[in-house]
Parts: structure tokens; sequence; C-alpha cells
């Protein structure tokens, strides 16, 4: 999930290689402030001005300056890039192992710490197929019908970002993962025809995994206490949960026992009433043959 895209900009500057840091991300700023500050110390014990540096990276000037200054995210392939021009020996590229951690929204980065610590994910997504289960085609369509509509710059860094959350299907020892999707969800013509079918395949070969559960919740099913919005319960080894729902503690995440017992309740009814995991499967393949 690589994941890291590429903003092309015009009047002949190289790609941006990086994204603007969010000012009240306090540990983010730290991190790209101290970063620049690098980069600029060792440039100028070159005295190697910025024109000639940003000619030998081949990025423009103004982007250069936004790095050095703590207002840019560079991205790895602008840190290796300055460690071979600056001759660094590998110092500065090797400052790619904090900025990765910073580059991401604050939100999604804590986000994807609970789903990295959890032992068990569980998941029902009422109205989309939930972000862990995405293929990349189908996620930039969904961003790209976003309103207000993003810029070429925030679209990859979400984009990059959802993509990279995914690696918690590759963590060993693996979590124990649920969804319950909706049927209305995977008929959903996001994206065209071969988008649609790739993300039938994608469902196929993530239920199909030993640790994974994934249900579908048919149409004919009827009332649910799912029918109010997305729940999520992330459980952790030390015994402690975090759970939320859309419909429930106004969407906020929660700790308290009583608050995690009801959302438990409703996703275990949830479960109950959608298709067996077997049945889902076979429920997706025939899909599949239909598109």
């Amino acid at each position: 999930m690589a994941v890291d895209g590429e903003v092309v900009r015009g009047s002949g500057e190289a790609d941006e290689p990086g994204w603007e840091v969010d000012p009240d991300d306090e540990w983010g700023v730290a991190v790209i402030t101290t970063v620049g500050r690098q980069l600029k110390l060792r440039r100028e014990a070159v005295e190697m001005r910025v024109c000639d540096f940003a000619r030998a990276v081949g990025y423009g000037e103004d982007l250069v300056y936004k790095v050095e200054a703590g207002k840019r995210i560079p991205r790895r392939e602008y840190l290796e890039r300055a460690d071979e021009v600056l001759r660094a020996g590998g110092l500065l590229a090797a400052a790619w192992e904090d900025v990765k951690r910073v580059r991401y929204p604050r939100r999604v980065r804590e986000l994807a710490k609970l789903e990295a610590q959890a032992v068990e994910i569980g998941v029902y997504e009422s109205i989309s197929v939930h972000g862990l289960l995405q293929t990349p085609e189908h996620a930039r369509a969904l961003f790209e019908a976003w309103q207000p509509a993003y810029s070429e710059e925030d679209l990859e860094r979400v984009l990059a970002a959802r993509t990279a959350r995914q690696s918690v299907f590759e963590r060993s020892p693996a979590p124990a993962l649920s969804f319950v999707v909706e049927e209305a969800a995977l008929r959903r013509r996001v994206g065209g025809t071969m988008v649609c079918r790739r993300q039938l395949e994608r469902l196929l070969e993530v239920g199909r995994l030993r640790h994974v559960t994934l249900q579908v919740m048919p149409t004919s099913s009827g009332a649910h206490p799912g029918l109010s919005g997305r729940i999520e319960i992330l459980k952790f080894a030390d015994g402690t949960a975090v759970g939320r729902s859309d419909g429930a503690y106004n969407g906020r995440p929660t700790s308290d026992p009583k608050q995690l017992r009801v959302l438990e309740l409703r996703y275990g009814t949830i479960r109950a009433q959608a298709l067996p995991p077997e049945e889902s499967l076979t429920f997706i393949e025939h899909m599949l043959g239909e598109t």
C-alpha cells in the first residue's frame, strides 16, 4: 500500500514531494521542523545556494524553501535525492524513519495506531465498503466524489493514508478481523465496471484469509440494529476495548464498559442476521459473475 502518490506541477517544476503540515499537529510540526532545519544546515555547510540545490535535486526553489522552513512534509525520494546531492552519507535519507510517522493526518495516525495494536477488530459498514477493504481505485473514486472537492495534493495524501492502514492484514500475529458489509454497498457502481469487479475480487481475497470473517447483509434481511450507521469495535491484548457507532453516543469513541456492551450486542445481532461467511463469499462470487 507504493503508497506515495505524485502531483505534477506546471511551469516545468518537478513533482511536489510532500504535503502541507497541519499546524494543529504539534508532534508533526516538531518533526518536520527538525528535518527541515537539518536539510538547511547541511546545504549551507557545503555552501550550496537554494537555486543550485533545487536544480540539482530536480525540484522548484519554492518547494525547497517550504521544506527547509518546516512547512512541507518531504517524501522519501526527496530526502534520498538531497542526501545524494549533499553527500550526507545516509543521514538525510535516514530522516525518513521519523517523517513517515507523521506524514499522514493526526486523526488517521491515531486510528491506524489503534488498529495496529488491536487483537480483534469488528466492523459493520452501512453505506459503503469499509476503508480496510477498499481497493486503491475504489477509494480514489469515493474521494473524487467528495464535496467540497479535495485538492489533488490532499487527494493523494488521504489515498496514501487509507492504503497504509491496510497493513493490518499483514501483521504477525494476525488480529481476528470481522466485517459485515451491506449488499447495497456492493452493488453501488463506484468507479465503473472494472473498479467494481476488482473490489469484489478484493473482498473474496480478504474473506478467504484464515483470520478474517466477512459477511454480507442482504437487502432482503429487513430491519436490524445497524441501520443507524457504522459500528466499530476494537479489542486489545490487555482486555480493554474501544468502540464507536454513528448511531450512539454522538458517534464518539467510547471505552465505557456499559456502552461497549451495547455496541457489542448490536454488532452481534447484525452478524446473526447477515449471511454466514461461506454463503457470503458465494454471494459475492455470484455478484462478480453478474458484472
